[in-house]
């Protein structure tokens, strides 16, 4: 088993080993949600209206095709890790629970957006822990509303945390890539 030193204490692979599992159960979601802005554009969810405060129910950014595509695209790679050999070793998935993380992580997007537009938050402004976890929310609610066995079984408390704390460092480096490929007008 593979060891490292971290902070001048040695732990044995086991706390690697459940970080990969941890990233690899969040595959689905992690993948949903920089899909939804690759697919965006065309029809608004919210139809261009505005909410009773007269400010825009969700906005433009938040469309149907980005919806249906970040959702294929979570679900398809969903079924991928269903058929991989590590699958059985990382955590295994079923088809509701990658349908629940792939809709959840874009449901918890459109919640974040619906709370912007109320506090008065243009589109693309930065709005501090809500951008970088209100996927990771939706997914971690929606799937264990759906599937509360298998959430409690593969989400350990320990693993929840890896999930919060990494989340945000692979959000700020998928988001600076979708920047510099002009997928994204803001690198947040």
């Amino acid at each position: 088993m593979a060891k490292f030193i971290v902070g001048g204490v040695l732990f044995g692979g086991v706390l690697i080993e459940v970080l990969l599992s941890a990233l690899w159960l969040m595959v689905p979601a992690y993948v949903a949600n920089p899909m939804a802005v690759v697919f965006g554009g065309g029809k608004p969810i919210d139809f261009g209206k505005n909410f009773f405060d007269g400010r825009r129910v969700l906005g433009d950014g938040k469309t149907y095709n980005g919806l249906v595509g970040g959702v294929a695209c979570g679900v398809f790679i969903g079924f991928v890790q269903m058929n991989a050999p590590v699958s059985h070793y990382l955590g295994e998935h079923t088809l509701s629970v990658v349908y629940a993380l792939s809709i959840g992580a874009l449901l918890g997007d459109l919640v974040e957006s619906f709370v912007k537009r109320r506090l008065g938050f243009r589109r693309g402004a930065k709005f501090p822990v809500a951008d970088q976890l209100d996927f990771v929310v939706g997914a971690f609610m929606l799937t264990y509303l759906l599937e509360p066995v298998w959430f409690t079984a593969h989400f350990t408390s320990v693993k929840l945390v890896m999930v919060i704390v990494a989340t945000p460092l692979l959000h700020r480096l998928t988001n600076i890539v979708g920047y510099r490929i002009k997928l994204k007008k803001e690198p947040w």
